[in-house]
């Protein structure tokens, strides 16, 4: 039997029942809006934004079409450290209709390797602050696992009352690679949903993680035929719960699950 988290059927159910009191969220690796067909088409990703039915979204491998997108959903970009390449600026960013209350931005490039960051972003749900972090780890295992210790220290000193949430393309094929494992201790386990390749997922490397545990309601793979196409990943999606209604949500979630 599947787990709530694990239930598509428990995600609608959710989605319907509650309203702007939750933090509906997903992490989405656009691919330079470079479909799975080859081609490059940033209204195609806009539209399977839209379908997703979030009202916050971590992107990765964004490029200059950000500001674009964003006017297409009526959301606000915020851009993370960037690299810069000859047809223009690529990176993490956030698109929200949160309220946003702080922007930082944290390098952890691994010696000669591409240039990694963190996007860092405190956004107000339902009169709570909520912490939201966007990162794109590397390709190498010990890359992987220096960046991850980077945001360890991020959160070490965030108190443990206040809503974080860590999400992007992790790159880690190992279900027991270290960097999953230090994770999974800070944050408890997250559902993995396999997210690559779109047209067929096999592994997953998208990742979503909540602190405190409990406030992860639901998270699921967004797989449609329009986000098989529109990049090499499929977003993933959560919805989490604030502080002040942890104990209504719970049971709600709980009477969704079994409905379910």
């Amino acid at each position: 039997m599947p787990k709530p988290a694990d239930s598509l059927a428990n995600w609608r159910a959710l989605d319907a029942q509650f309203g702007p009191d939750v933090l509906r969220i997903a992490s989405y690796n656009v691919h330079g809006c470079r479909g799975a067909d080859g081609r490059k088409d940033a209204q195609r990703i806009a539209k399977v934004i839209a379908e997703c039915g979030c009202d916050t979204v971590g992107l990765q491998e964004v490029d200059y079409r950000l500001d674009y997108i964003a006017e297409k959903l009526r959301m606000e970009a915020i851009p993370g450290l960037t690299l810069a390449r000859h047809d223009g600026p690529w990176g993490n960013a956030l698109l929200t209709r949160r309220k946003v209350l702080a922007v930082r931005r944290f390098g952890f490039t691994y010696g000669g390797r591409e240039p990694r960051n963190a996007l860092d972003v405190d956004l107000e749900v339902a009169g709570e602050t909520v912490r939201v972090i966007v990162t794109h780890l590397g390709l190498w295992p010990a890359e992987r696992r220096y960046q991850v210790r980077q945001i360890l220290k991020m959160i070490k000193e965030t108190p443990m009352c206040e809503r974080v949430l860590v999400l992007g393309d992790i790159n880690e094929w190992l279900p027991l690679g270290r960097p999953l494992r230090w994770m999974h201790a800070l944050f408890g386990r997250s559902p993995a949903e396999r997210s690559f390749p779109s047209r067929w997922p096999l592994v997953a490397l998208d990742r979503v993680w909540v602190r405190p545990r409990h406030a992860l309601l639901a998270l699921k793979a967004h797989r449609t035929p329009l986000a098989q196409e529109a990049s090499d990943h499929l977003p993933v999606k959560a919805i989490v719960a604030i502080q002040a209604q942890d104990a209504r949500l719970s049971r709600a979630s709980e009477r969704t699950a079994v409905a379910a």
